[in-house]
């Protein structure tokens, strides 16, 4: 199963545009956001996805009332853990919210960075896909994330 992961939007909307683009353009089964969308109007976007998506809030997410009901709920505080496909996902906007070590997950997605990056602490896949919307290093970027393998891949938009 593949999912797409992106972090760190930002009101970006041409940014995250060509993120949804991409992700119904690879037909990923879902897309996971480890927030900072900041407002609101962002998830209009979001919303144009053709898989179901969910969320977790940023700390620059002001308006948390507003996101969490016009996404219908798929906003949520962080830390969301899901089971996909026989593997535990953690998706933290934070990385350092957690303890790496003692979380039960075979896959943690961040952000909050800006910094794509991927690796391995102990058995866990760590992926930051970086910042969609490319404010502070001009380079937008999501990942995708392969349950099956589990591996990941970084992608620039």
């Amino acid at each position: 199963m593949k999912i797409g992961v992106l972090s760190d939007s930002h009101d970006n909307l041409p940014r995250l545009v060509k993120a949804v683009r991409f992700f119904n353009k690879k037909k990923v089964r879902l897309v996971l956001h480890a927030g900072d969308y900041v407002a609101p109007f962002t998830v209009a976007k979001l919303n144009l996805l053709t898989m179901p998506w969910q969320g977790v809030f940023g700390n620059n997410d002001g308006e948390k009332n507003g996101l969490s009901k016009i996404s219908a709920g798929r906003i949520q505080q962080g830390p969301l853990r899901l089971r996909l496909e026989g593997k535990r996902v953690t998706l933290v906007h934070d990385i350092n919210s957690i303890n790496i070590h003692t979380e039960k997950a075979d896959v943690i997605i961040c952000g909050h960075s800006h910094k794509p990056e991927i690796k391995r602490i102990d058995t866990k896949l760590i992926v930051n896909p970086g910042e969609a919307g490319g404010w502070l290093s001009d380079k937008a970027t999501v990942a995708i994330v392969d349950l099956d393998k589990p591996g990941a891949e970084i992608i620039k938009i």
